[in-house]
Formats: C-alpha cells, sequence, structure tokens
C-alpha cells in the first residue's frame, strides 16, 4: 500500500523537530549560519516564573538548529531552566509533535552571566526557510533588567508558570510585542551559504510595515533570495527603532553593537549599513564629517573581521517634526559620500528608490507610511528589490 502524502502543518512536523535517529557527523563542507536575528536591548525588568512563547521567521533552511539566548543588559545571572522549540501552527498553538526540549552542554538549563550570551546544544532535524519558528523559555527567578528586543512587529505570548513544554495554546493567554532573551538563531547547511546582516534603524526594524505579516524591508529581501536560490540565504535584521552610529540612546550606537549584533553572527558575509537619519535630525548638530566618521570606523571593523560593507543612501524624510535645512543639508553631503567615494564594497541608493521626483526631500506618495519618514509595505518592498543581489556574495579575507 502506497503510504499517505503528508500536507501542510503535518508534513512541516515531519521534517522538523522530530526525534531522530542520530546523524552521521556533519561533512566539512557544511558550516553554521544566521537563519533569524534581532538587536539585543534593555526590555524592562524582568518576572520571576514567566514563559514566553517567541515567534520569528526563518530566512536560510538547515539543519541542527541552535538558538542563541542573551543576558547583555542584565545585572545578574540569568537562569532559564526550561528552553523548547517548535513550529507554529497558528497563534500559541504549536504543530503537534514539533515541540523539542533543548540543552544546554547537555543540560536542561542555563545560567547565563550578566552581560553575556549563550547558544543551546543543537536540536537534530531539519528546520526549512520561511517557517515561523517557536522559541518557548522559562524563568524561575528573572529580575533586574531584561534583555530582549521592544519592536518585534510580532505578536509573541506569555503565560505564568512553566508550560513551555506544552503545544497547546490554553495557558498562553498574555500577548507581548517583543522578543526576550533570543537574539540569533543558527542551522547547518552548505559552506557556500552565507547571510546578510543589516543594521539599521526604526526603517530595518520595520515601523509603518504591517505586523504579524514579516512585511519588514529585510523580510522581503529574504524571500527574493530564496525565491532566485541565492548563495546568500540568511538575513539577520539587527535594526534598533531610534538607533544612531555615534550616539548611545535607543539601544547602544551601531559602533557600540557591530560586533555582539552583527560581527558575531555565523555566517555573515555582509554588512548592510542603513542608518544616520536619527544622528542628523533634531538639531543634533552632528556635521557630515562625523557620520562619515562612524561609517569609516565600521567599514574598516567589518573589513578587518572579514565581512564587506554595502552602503545605504539615507532617505528623505521633510514632513517628519524633526526635519529642518540643516539636516537635509548634512544628508545630501552624506549621500554624496556613499554615493562617490567608493569606500563601500557596494551601493543600495534608497534615497532614489524612495524620494518624489516633484519633491526629493520627501517620500514618495505612494511609499509613505504616513509620518514622512518610513515607508508602508510598498515601500519596503521597493527597498527590497533595489538590493543588488550579487553584492551581498562578495568575500574578503579579514585584515
Amino acid at each position: 500500500m502506497r503510504a499517505a502524502r503528508l500536507t501542510g502543518a503535518a508534513a512541516l512536523a515531519a521534517v522538523f523537530l522530530v526525534p531522530a535517529a542520530p546523524a552521521p557527523a556533519a561533512p566539512a563542507a557544511q558550516h553554521s549560519v544566521v537563519t533569524w536575528g534581532a538587536s539585543a536591548d534593555r526590555v524592562g525588568d524582568g518576572v520571576s516564573d514567566r514563559a514566553y512563547r517567541l515567534v520569528v521567521r526563518t530566512s536560510a533552511g538547515g539543519a541542527d538548529l541552535r538558538v542563541r539566548l542573551s543576558n547583555a543588559f542584565g545585572d545578574r545571572p540569568l537562569t532559564l531552566d526550561s528552553v523548547w522549540a517548535g513550529t507554529r501552527e497558528a497563534g500559541a498553538r504549536l504543530v503537534p509533535g514539533s515541540n523539542r526540549r533543548l540543552t544546554f552542554g547537555g543540560a536542561r538549563s542555563v545560567t547565563i552571566p550578566a552581560g553575556q550570551t549563550a547558544y543551546s546544544d543543537a536540536l537534530p532535524g531539519r528546520l526549512p526557510a520561511g517557517t515561523d519558528l517557536v522559541v518557548s523559555l522559562h524563568s524561575p527567578d528573572a529580575a533586574g533588567p531584561a534583555t530582549g528586543h521592544g519592536m518585534a512587529m510580532q505578536t509573541s505570548y506569555t503565560a505564568q508558570g512553566d508550560h513551555t513544554a506544552e503545544e497547546s495554546a490554553e495557558n498562553w493567554t498574555g500577548t507581548t510585542g517583543s522578543w526576550f532573551y533570543l537574539d540569533a538563531v543558527t542551522v547547518r547547511t552548505a559552506a557556500r551559504t552565507g547571510a546578510v546582516a543589516a543594521l539599521g534603524d526604526s526603517i530595518t526594524d520595520g515601523w509603518q510595515s504591517s505586523g504579524d505579516l514579516n512585511r519588514r524591508w529585510p523580510d522581503y529581501l529574504a524571500r527574493r533570495l530564496q525565491r532566485v536560490g541565492s548563495d546568500i540565504r540568511g538575513v539577520a535584521n539587527e535594526g534598533i527603532s531610534g538607533n544612531k552610529v555615534l550616539a548611545d540612546g535607543a539601544g547602544p550606537s551601531a559602533l557600540n553593537r557591530l560586533d555582539r549584533d552583527v560581527l558575531s553572527l555565523p555566517g555573515v558575509r555582509t554588512v548592510f549599513l542603513f542608518e544616520g537619519v536619527n544622528d542628523l535630525k533634531a538639531d543634533s548638530g552632528v556635521t557630515a564629517d562625523d557620520l562619515i566618521t562612524g561609517y569609516r570606523q565600521v567599514i574598516a571593523r567589518a573589513h578587518a573581521a572579514g565581512k564587506c560593507v554595502v552602503g545605504a543612501t539615507i532617505a528623505p524624510f521633510e514632513g517628519w517634526y524633526e526635519w529642518d535645512a540643516a539636516a537635509e543639508a548634512v544628508r545630501r553631503q552624506v549621500n554624496e559620500f556613499i554615493r562617490t567615494s567608493g569606500e563601500f564594497d557596494a551601493v543600495t541608493d534608497f534615497d532614489r528608490v524612495l524620494r518624489s521626483p516633484y519633491d526629493p526631500e520627501r517620500l514618495l506618495p505612494v511609499f509613505d507610511g504616513g509620518d514622512h519618514l518610513h515607508p508602508n509595505d510598498k515601500g519596503m518592498q521597493a527597498l527590497a528589490d533595489a538590493v543588488d543581489l550579487t553584492a551581498l556574495k562578495c568575500h574578503r579575507q579579514p585584515t
């Protein structure tokens, strides 16, 4: 009798997070690549006996999932005594049979020192691209500053008490728009496969895109890369709303978080730098030379780590309440440097993509999310479509 063909959620469970016989050792032609990432920041205070069911979207497919948990902003050790990974069916409900426990050095719990991160052991099984992965975690005694990502543009779920092993949604009655303690997911895949990390601010973070639909521009880029069969499959969204290149504030500055949020991620070949508008608006006093010096530091450090850097021009924002002529003058000078200096490995001209041909200091109305700074879904897709995919495949040796 012919075996029944699995479809939908059942098929997904069959290929991911299902216990299997031990696999042979991975060949040398494979390596780890980031399939999801989100920049760490402080997100309020930890809550004892709280569980989080965190929904994230994968980019690169692969095997042997690992998660990176972060206590980067904690002021005391963080204990997570139960961490599970599964695939989502709907809401907080998981695909039956997909939820499996993660371990850390073989142990079921992990204690992460203040300021540090920790990787889980590899979880056997394949994780497809474009999967709604769900990481459920519980801390018995969290307190003090909590680490996570504030503006997820994705609904995740909370529960009081440890319900991480459950696949039903019954006890996951709370919701949150932030990700807690999770800042990266990796998979093992072919050595030719690489990743790009998008270092940016609220436009990269996805503000004004549709929530729960993965319509940030890096999401559109991930789907485009998958569709064309590029060797670059991993996309890590390392945007923080309000972030600056030069100064701490809404998260550490791009310069201060570059190592942890970007250069430490496995498989990253290219840093896509799209940041600077928050440095120059609001009468900040930042000059074009100041911002260019910051860009040069990002380029030098990325090159030293063997990464290429694509620079994106700063988009127009007249009509935003902090716009003024002085900031516009700096933006134009900085964009001229990005376009013509030759210091970036490649350039993507987001300014040209988004600006109105009739008023180049403003967003094209069809791309305007409504506040004259952040693109809507159409604008986000236009940004992703403008990226030269061949530029992301760059290979460099560390210097």
